[in-house]
């Protein structure tokens, strides 16, 4: 069967894996998606020490395309464009990625997303670099190209600015910002031109997924954290962050909690902050 036509099915590989569940996975291909919000450049860092056999997934030069104040920092990629990426870094369809970064699956979390909507085997690393025990590698690492065949985002799994607002206004919706609480607040704002949040939305930092030691709690743990906050079995909730990027770790332990997907506002904050005829909250 051509992969264009191929059916979409639900991958094997569940959200977040640990090192112990794929010690026997010969096929895994490992992608590096390390990115700092203070420029600090990712591949840099891999150079400097990554898992044997890793290839290094840019942030900003495969998983998104170029900024832009009406579609935020992030804005998703054409699908065409990502096809481009994957194959060039010699990711097929059928190729089982597991993805890691140093930051809890902050950065990572995005190629997870984006790779498992699209139907295709792909899980966040727990625990990151640091589950890593044995010799890191040095130096560039690259795969020969492979043909990835574009496969358009699913519509569904997508929302748009006034379709986040919808969402901070129906009782049966939750709309969730997944950044700090002093970002949430607007007491703190490093990078967009105002501060706060969408109206309607709570507040579910990515970060409270992992335990003090920056591994993700379990499954169960991570289903009451979203029961807590008032989304449960059946709820597709819409997740924001500050640029699409460190929700998709709230989408990932959402699913990995077993509530189902959730849907992502990716122009999120960047985007929405941007636009001075949106409303703005800061409690």
């Amino acid at each position: 069967m051509d992969d264009d036509v191929r059916p979409m099915s639900t991958p094997e590989l569940p959200p977040i894996v640990t090192i112990g569940d794929i010690a026997h996975d010969d096929d895994i291909i490992f992608c590096d998606v390390r990115w700092y919000l203070d420029r600090t450049p990712g591949r840099q860092k891999f150079n400097e020490g990554h898992i044997p056999d890793a290839i290094f997934v840019d942030l900003d030069e495969h998983l998104a395309t170029l900024p832009q104040k009406t579609q935020g920092r992030h804005p998703m990629p054409a699908a065409a464009s990502f096809a481009s990426s994957m194959g060039a870094l010699g990711i097929s369809h059928h190729d089982r990625v597991v993805a890691y970064d140093d930051s809890g699956g902050m950065s990572a979390g995005r190629l997870v997303w984006m790779l498992r909507i699209l139907g295709q085997q792909a899980a966040l690393l727990d625990g990151g670099l640091h589950a890593w025990s044995g010799d890191l590698e040095t130096g560039p690492r690259d795969r020969q190209a492979v043909d990835h065949p574009i496969r358009p985002w699913p519509p569904t799994l997508l929302v748009n600015a006034d379709e986040a607002a919808m969402a901070g206004t129906d009782p049966n919706r939750s709309l969730i910002d997944s950044r700090s609480p002093d970002r949430y607040f607007g007491e703190n704002e490093p990078v967009d031109p105002q501060a706060g949040h969408i109206p309607g939305a709570i507040n579910l930092p990515f970060g409270g997924n992992l335990t003090e030691n920056g591994w993700f709690h379990t499954p169960q743990q991570l289903r009451a954290r979203f029961e807590q906050a008032g989304v449960s079995d059946g709820d597709v909730p819409v997740m924001y962050c500050g640029s699409g990027v460190s929700a998709c770790n709230n989408l990932l332990a959402f699913e990995h909690a077993g509530l189902g997907q959730g849907v992502l506002y990716a122009g999120s904050w960047s985007q929405w902050s941007n636009d001075e005829d949106r409303p703005v909250e800061t409690r």
